[in-house]
């Protein structure tokens, strides 16, 4: 089975990171019998460096650590990501 990582980058309290963690949990548990899709969550006030890199852009959402997107993460384009990794 294919292993998908997953790495959210936000940070507590951001309206934004919440919805796109509901929208990445949902997407991911659709390919829960596809996939090993791991889910992490970095937070950037944890990390200078991602604070520096992506504090204008929260959320963002990489896939193999790669950036998929930031601001919003969309469920279909999400969708295709996954299918891309399998």
């Amino acid at each position: 089975m294919t292993t998908i990582a997953l790495t959210l980058i936000g940070k507590p309290g951001c309206h934004l990171c919440e919805d796109a963690r509901d929208t990445v949990n949902q997407v991911a548990a659709e390919y829960a019998d596809r996939a090993n899709i791991t889910v992490e969550e970095l937070s950037i006030l944890d990390d200078p460096e991602l604070h520096a890199r992506h504090w204008e852009e929260i959320p963002v959402l990489l896939v193999n650590g790669k950036q998929h997107t930031y601001w919003r993460v969309d469920p279909t384009r999400l969708r295709q990501a996954l299918q891309a990794a399998l």
